[in-house]
């Protein structure tokens, strides 16, 4: 539930205005009915906002007692008298948009101090040739290297620590415990708590004499809008920039090999493995717990699902799953056939 310990209530605002918002359509009721923070439906009370967007939470529409509901069209019955429905194409997207501006604090990671001034605390160590634009905190204990540059607005956390050359863009927000090495950021960029940029790329010459260290000379470029989950870690390039394109969002604990390219706007859930030298186009999407083998492509708007493992190329658009990927029709019809087999032979066992 809320809590104003953490995130304070936020101003009371009219229906109309979370309409507005949301790009929702008043139903009925009053406009003008305030609005003081959102909830899930089965513990919304008088003056907060709730959604549907899921069809096995439909019961629980119903016996809501919430002020107003985003919903979309094909739910818009259930909602109950008393009730604001809000029409909506897309309950959640609207939902997305209406909390940020309920609690803005949310929206990005915050140190380990909450929304503190603009400094750089005592116990700090930033070397005397970085260079911080008017606007930058950096909290206790975090080190900024030489010839570091960082942008207005953004937010160093404690420990972190920002080694020599990296660059980081405006409105960026480095978590606590952040390392940053061979590393440039661009705007708004958010890194959780332990994620780990630009060490070393796992290359080795392997050979019955030993293994031979490869000197990994590449950086880590990742562009704006880009966010990073808690202890994920990205290796610098062998001999290339390993990059993360505009707007992707990778979830906690990834695993992003050297060399690799991630298009824009993808999603990384979390537990994923990329193996180097692999290349993800736009909007591509990849479930939770899956290996992507090192030099394969994934085509835009393709899609993984979750445990999977992924050993050769994958078109644009395709739909993949299984342990190796394959065509998800194919994949539910070998399931369903070794299903029924292992069926077969537990009554002819029996």
């Amino acid at each position: 539930m809320n809590d104003p310990v953490f995130f304070p209530a936020p101003v009371p605002v009219s229906v109309s205005q979370i309409a507005a918002w949301a790009d929702a359509e008043i139903v009925r009721g009053d406009a003008d009915t305030l609005i003081s923070g959102v909830a899930p439906l089965d513990a919304a009370t008088s003056g907060t906002l709730v959604f549907l967007d899921n069809p096995r939470y439909a019961g629980q529409l119903e016996k809501t007692e919430a002020a107003a509901c985003l919903v979309a069209k094909k739910y818009l019955a259930r909602v109950p008298e008393g009730v604001i429905p809000l029409l909506t194409r897309d309950p959640y997207r609207g939902l997305a948009k209406v909390m940020a501006h309920l609690y803005a604090p949310a929206m990005r990671p915050e140190g380990a101090f909450g929304e503190g001034e603009a400094a750089v605390h005592p116990s700090a160590t930033v070397d005397a040739s970085a260079v911080l634009e008017d606007g930058v905190r950096v909290e206790a204990g975090a080190v900024i290297g030489p010839r570091v540059e960082i942008g207005s607005g953004s937010v160093i956390g404690a420990n972190a620590v920002v080694a020599a050359g990296c660059r980081v863009g405006r409105g960026c927000s480095i978590g606590p415990n952040v390392t940053l090495q061979h590393a440039l950021l661009g705007n708004r960029v958010y890194l959780h708590p332990g994620v780990c940029v630009g060490q070393d790329g796992f290359g080795f010459a392997m050979g019955l004499e030993g293994h031979l260290k490869v000197p990994q000379i590449g950086r880590v470029v990742i562009q704006d809008d880009v966010e990073i989950g808690a202890n994920t870690t990205i290796d610098r390039g062998a001999n290339r920039d390993t990059i993360v394109g505009e707007g992707t969002k990778i979830d906690n604990q990834v695993q992003i090999g050297h060399n690799v390219v991630i298009g824009r706007n993808c999603v990384i859930v979390s537990q994923v493995g990329i193996s180097g030298s692999s290349t993800l186009g736009d909007f591509v999407a990849i479930g939770g717990q899956t290996g992507v083998n090192g030099h394969v492509t994934i085509g835009m708007g393709a899609q993984i699902a979750a445990v999977s493992v992924v050993r050769d190329d994958i078109p644009a658009g395709a739909r993949y799953g299984g342990v190796p990927a394959k065509p998800v029709r194919q994949w539910f019809r070998e399931m369903t056939a070794l299903q029924r087999l292992a069926e077969k032979n537990g009554k002819d066992a029996g």
